[in-house]
């Protein structure tokens, strides 16, 4: 199996966060490290993501795929109605 390069990266951790991050440890039997790794690589997904998600919305809007603040204020306001409306569809 071939090994994957490591870096080893500091950070200051409040001591509430750490004992919890130990906790997490115990319970699932994994060493602290393999917690931060886990943790940190779900953030970076995340990131990722939203990064890709605006950069879609920014597309959408160059291409003129986009909805009246009008008529999502009479969307919204009709969510605590008997009879909301349909989401608006983008005008193109």
């Amino acid at each position: 199996m071939a090994q994957i390069a490591t870096k080893v990266l500091t950070a200051h951790i409040p001591v509430e966060l750490a004992a919890k991050v130990d906790l997490w440890a115990e319970r699932l039997e994994r060493p602290r490290g393999w917690i931060m790794k886990q943790a940190l690589a779900a953030w970076v997904e995340g990131e990722e993501e939203k990064n890709q998600l605006t950069r879609e919305a920014l597309l959408d809007i160059d291409e003129g795929r986009v909805v009246e603040h009008a008529d999502i204020l009479a969307w919204a306001e009709s969510l605590a109605t008997d009879t909301p409306r349909a989401v608006p569809d983008p005008r193109l």
